[in-house]
């Protein structure tokens, strides 16, 4: 991934030279439980630890040669050891080496990943806290609907990004698995036990079913996970993007001192964090496409999942952490406008109400399709600028004969749709 969408915590984390000592760990690991086996003299395992370094440069040029990195990697750190070196990678395939390694460097990944997710859930409990009783105009089909809060938004944000975090910590734990079962999978020249001791060591989860390699279902499900949580991160980008609209005006993104949102027009204010996201959020599913096809590899394993693991789902990871701290940022920095949401509450000229008139006749014992088709024809007058709707319905015989004006002035009442906000936010883990 390019420097720009790198977070710092995630650089270098998967460079070669953080992938080649994560080699060497596996390597020293499975060593000492050879010698706990009693397979590997300690004397042998002492001088390999002591003496083999892991040289990236030269690796490189023995894989000029080999045109193989993990028997490059291993002829490297065995250059300089006497007959000691014959325990490296005894019993070992190279996918033994190289799964379980990534599984390590996954697992740093997803500390870090786990930590902006928490940052992101913070900010949007708290927009959803502090904006609880909030009002602002509902939309559907990108049209004015009814009244609900302004937290009530982030509230729902906030349970979808719990149950996102859910599954990706269930995910990521079955992805860093430790797997040292040879060349087919089937311990045929390695113990079972050397596999169980290195995933204690490590706090990796012990494979169940390998071939010669983990199985990609794995690594399907763990990238599945970061595409839905990218997901709803952009969910929520896109409802700034369109809240930060001339025409809406509800909320607009942190602007620095010095910023500039446009090299032509000195007025623009672009929400430019929230559209970056978005891209984002579309190169990951992009990505995810290439990794759903890596399962079905030939027989016990091919190549042909590898390159798309060393880009793809890198990247995915990277470009992931990358946004979902942007996101978080973005929240925290938010700045909203309530006295704007009033005003486009009221653009309709009260036909937002039309569903609480509506129900309200019903109750006084009107048929629904006859007050339906009754006032209709007002509230849509209204939300086109005529006759605000309360004014244009009053005098009608139906109105008139079933309401006092006390009665229809209540109908009217912005509170009434968040009266059930507390039994809202008990639904969700956190807001009770």
């Amino acid at each position: 991934m390019i420097d720009r969408y790198t977070n710092k915590a995630l650089e270098g984390l998967f460079s070669d030279e953080s992938r080649f000592q994560a080699y060497w760990e596996i390597e020293l690991a499975v060593l000492e439980a050879y010698v706990s086996l009693g397979i590997v003299p300690a004397k042998d395992y002492e001088l390999i630890k002591s003496k083999a370094k892991v040289d990236v440069k030269r690796i490189k040029e023995i894989e000029e040669i080999t045109r193989h990195d993990v028997v490059a990697f291993t002829r490297q750190v065995g250059e300089g050891l006497g007959e000691e070196k014959r325990w490296i990678h005894y019993g070992l395939t190279s996918t033994d080496v190289v799964d379980t390694a990534m599984s390590l460097l996954y697992k740093k990944a997803n500390a870090v990943i786990i930590e902006h997710i928490d940052s992101l859930l913070k900010a949007v409990k708290a927009k959803a806290i502090e904006y609880k009783n909030t009002p602002c105009i509902g939309r559907t089909h990108g049209m004015h609907g009814e009244i609900i809060s302004f937290g009530f938004k982030w509230a729902n944000y906030y349970a979808e990004l719990l149950r996102g975090k859910e599954r990706f910590e269930k995910e990521a734990d079955l992805l860093c698995s430790c797997k040292l079962s040879g060349a087919m999978g089937n311990f045929a020249n390695i113990d079972p036990k050397v596999q169980e001791m290195v995933a204690v060591k490590l706090g990796l989860r012990n494979a169940s079913d390998t071939t010669q390699v983990l199985p990609r279902d794995l690594h399907e499900g763990y990238a599945s996970a970061l595409a839905i949580l990218a997901s709803t991160e952009e969910k929520i980008a896109v409802e700034i993007r369109n809240l930060s609209r001339s025409e809406i005006g509800e909320v607009a993104e942190g602007f620095g001192k010095g910023q500039k949102g446009s090299s032509a027009m000195p007025q623009k204010r672009n929400p430019i964090a929230s559209e970056n996201i978005t891209g984002c959020a579309r190169m990951i599913r992009g990505y995810l496409t290439s990794i759903m096809e890596d399962n079905a590899l030939y027989h016990e394993r091919d190549i042909s999942h590898s390159s798309v693991e060393r880009v793809a789902l890198i990247d995915m990871i990277t470009l992931f952490d990358y946004a979902t701290a942007r996101m978080a940022g973005v929240i925290d920095k938010l700045e909203v406008y309530p006295e704007r949401m009033l005003a486009n509450i009221n653009l309709s000229r009260g036909a937002i109400f039309a569903q609480r008139v509506l129900n309200a006749l019903v109750e006084k014992g009107a048929v629904r399709e006859e007050a339906y088709d009754t006032i209709q024809p007002y509230a849509i007058q209204a939300s086109l600028g005529g006759t605000p709707f309360k004014d244009a319905i009053k005098d009608l015989p139906l109105i008139k004969n079933s309401f006092s004006e006390k009665e229809l002035d209540e109908l009217f009442e912005v509170n009434y749709y968040l009266r059930r906000n507390d039994a809202l936010y008990n639904r969700i883990p956190g807001l009770e």
